[in-house]
């Protein structure tokens, strides 16, 4: 990751993107987990279920591997999605001029039915 960061950012960036990935590090669960680092889905689909699907898909595994899921929301409106789904704010990261990331962890919940 080191040598792609040193590639890709500028030396003035390099860092601020250093400090901010400290930062996530020191939230960053030290258990067995399931990392959920990005779901996306295409800007013509938004707001038509998929990205819940895709949540509920991965937290359906998590589920029956009795693992808690790991991640971080990029604002305050995935942040909420998050919360619906059961995840909860451990706090906020913010390095330099970095907008606010919030890690957030939820433990895995029993079967329904």
């Amino acid at each position: 990751m080191t040598t792609v960061i040193g590639a890709t950012v500028s030396g003035s960036k390099r860092d601020d993107v250093f400090a901010l990935m400290a930062e996530m590090g020191r939230y960053h669960p030290s258990e067995p987990h399931w990392y959920l680092p990005l779901i996306g889905v295409d800007p013509s689909y938004h707001r038509r279920g998929m990205g819940t699907g895709l949540m509920r898909r991965g937290l359906e595994r998590c589920n029956r591997e009795g693992m808690p899921a790991y991640l971080e929301a990029s604002s305050n409106a995935s942040r909420r999605l998050y919360e619906r789904f059961g995840f909860q704010v451990l706090g906020t990261i913010q390095a330099a001029a970095s907008p606010p990331l919030y890690p957030m962890v939820r433990q895995p919940r029993p079967p329904s039915g």
